[in-house]
């Protein structure tokens, strides 16, 4: 067995496509709530408002409460202090519960979006993508996202009301005092812009680590039984601990980064502090100050300071959504290849099932430098069964994957009815066909909607039917709730005969016009198997059946046997007019027929 290794991403690569911002991407999907954001926008400003009313209050209370003996402006003080909280604390319930309420509604539209967007996606891209990686970006990818609305966004808008309106009111205190101050913001701003440059870099690569961690677990999760079965246990962990390490390093990285950032801003805000604490102590023995005006201006002056730590931290927090937004920005750009011609939904007239393949030829993105097709024309008649044999990597599951367009060939074209394929919707031309796989695919969900994607609006009472004629009904009967019965993820609760038998009955439901069969009854015992094929040949009769056959029983029965090698077309014809004649088909029938 070969070793599985996890793939990992050159160090400090971006992705493909860089630069989307956190709200460039959210912006479109903020529009539609613009209200409720708008009413979050007011309550922060009431709060910030009452946090600088707070600081004229300080010198109102310095310079006259302490030399009131009645103590009368002491009361005032704290009565208005009292309404200044009780504002306070309605502006930041409403902020919160608005703001909150939005960004989960946001992040939820997001997700679909990105969901919606991998469905459209064809085999060009899931060539390339890791499963793991795309789960990354809906969840984590997207989790970042959301703290942007939720935290990033009000904090730095909450904190810049706080910085513009503590350096008017450091203004009304003392204009040279607030001069002297503002000497600090280039020193702060200016680093923080670069740091913020390198923040975004090692975020993104620290998003891009996550992706491939996911990926890994994704896969040797799905295949763990295999894992333990050839007791690969150990070294399957330790890949997982390099990749964690990797993804370790890469978050010490931007944390590090980000560190240096905090730990520089902080050094200069509480520095210039210090200074203006020991010139505001002059003028206050000088008699240029009053101890009140002091002691607001130093109020505001730490606002302010805490104010751009805080903005500084949120940019920070940016550029970190920003690596994120990068990433779910190219998803989001990338374009399905195949419906490219035509990406309308229109309907495909199919009535005979005639198929065509002239002169095709293609080769997997992923290996263009090998044909899995080469050249390739065949004409199949409505109605007729054509069996496809030949070795493996012959091209018989890629003439399966281009009629379905899942892939469009290079050269050549696909005719069904005598029209071209590539000038309907990919979904449209799946529309008149139904696909039984060796190893069909069944989801987590119950029975009855496994068997009901073929057709979503089938009664109970056309599942039962199909499930009959594919002898599924009795095993379903004697599962715990019988056709509610959740069969677990890729349904491991069933065993591989009946996994097929689903997915059999989900074909016959759809009731196509062609149909895709990949050796569908190879998993069904003997028994099961006389009563599938006899289903089989009902629902072939009149239909057009291409069969990816190994089995010499099936082939047999065939009216057209096609014989493939390296992508192209060797021989074709009966059993008996290719047995013999055919030296491939002879050394394949008699590998079936020596196994009998």
């Amino acid at each position: 067995m070969s070793k599985i290794t996890p793939q990992i991403a050159p160090q400090g690569v971006p992705d493909a496509k860089t630069g989307a911002t956190a709200l460039g991407l959210l912006m479109p999907f903020l529009r539609p709530y613009k209200w409720p954001l708008t009413g979050g926008i007011a309550a922060m400003v009431v709060a910030s408002s009452m946090m600088l009313a707070i600081g004229w209050g300080l010198k109102g209370i310095v310079d006259q409460g302490f030399n009131d003996g009645s103590g009368q402006v002491l009361n005032q003080a704290l009565l208005g202090l009292f309404v200044v909280i009780v504002l306070m604390s309605f502006a930041s319930y409403a902020r919160f519960e608005l703001v909150n309420r939005v960004a989960e509604r946001v992040i939820a539209d997001l997700r679909k979006k990105i969901y919606s967007h991998l469905m459209t996606l064809d085999g060009v891209y899931l060539d390339s993508l890791k499963t793991g990686d795309q789960v990354a970006k809906i969840n984590a990818d997207t989790t970042v996202l959301q703290l942007v609305i939720t935290s990033n966004l009000p904090s730095a808008f909450r904190h810049s009301l706080m910085l513009f309106g503590g350096i008017i009111m450091l203004l009304l205190v003392s204009p040279k005092m607030t001069a002297l101050a503002l000497l600090a913001v280039p020193v702060v701003i200016l680093p923080a812009v670069y740091f913020g440059r390198r923040v975004r870099a090692k975020s993104r690569e620290t998003q891009t680590r996550i992706g491939d961690i996911s990926a890994y677990s994704h896969e040797t999760v799905q295949g763990l039984q295999t894992i333990q079965s050839f007791g690969y246990e150990a070294t399957a962990l330790k890949s997982f601990a390099q990749l964690a390490d990797e993804t370790y390093m890469a978050a010490l990285r931007y944390v590090r980064v980000r560190a240096l950032l905090t730990a520089f801003v902080i050094a200069v805000v509480f520095g210039a502090i210090g200074i203006l604490l020991w010139a505001g102590g002059h003028k206050v023995l000088n008699g240029e100050m009053t101890g009140g005006e002091l002691s607001a201006f130093i109020f505001y002056a730490a606002m302010v300071a805490g104010a751009v730590a805080a903005v500084s931290e949120a940019m920070s927090d940016f550029n970190r959504a920003n690596g994120a937004a990068d990433r779910i920005r190219q998803l989001l750009d990338s374009r399905p290849s195949v419906a490219s011609h035509n990406t309308a939904r229109v309907h495909f007239p199919v009535n005979r099932g005639d198929l065509r393949f002239e002169n095709v030829s293609f080769s997997y993105p992923s290996r263009l430098e090998s044909k899995a097709i080469d050249g390739l024309t065949l004409e199949i008649k409505g109605g007729q069964t054509v069996a496809l044999v030949g070795p493996s990597g012959a091209g018989k599951s890629t003439l399966f994957h281009l009629l379905q367009r899942f892939y469009d060939p290079q050269q050549g074209s696909i005719l069904i009815d005598g029209q071209s394929i590539d000038g309907f919707h990919p979904s449209d031309v799946r529309d008149c066909m139904a696909v039984v796989a060796q190893d069909p695919v069944v989801f987590s969900l119950s029975v009855a909607e496994n068997i009901r994607l073929a057709k979503p609006d089938a009664s109970d009472e056309d599942i039962r039917r199909v499930a009959m004629q594919a002898q599924a009904h009795d095993f379903i009967m004697d599962l715990p709730q019988g056709y509610d019965t959740l069969i677990g993820e890729r349904g491991n609760r069933l065993s591989g005969g009946q996994r097929q038998r689903l997915a059999i009955a989900r074909a016959l439901l759809k009731d196509p016009r062609i149909l895709l069969l990949d050796e569908a009854t190879s998993a069904l015992d003997a028994a099961n198997e006389v009563a599938v094929h006899d289903a089989l040949k009902t629902l072939m009769r009149g239909r057009t059946t291409l069969i990816i056959a190994h089995r010499l029983s099936t082939v047999r029965e065939a009216d057209m046997i096609v014989v493939l090698d390296a992508g192209k077309l060797v021989a074709s014809g009966t059993h008996d007019s290719l047995f013999g004649s055919n030296s491939l088909y002879t050394h394949l029938a008699g590998l079936q027929i020596k196994a009998a």
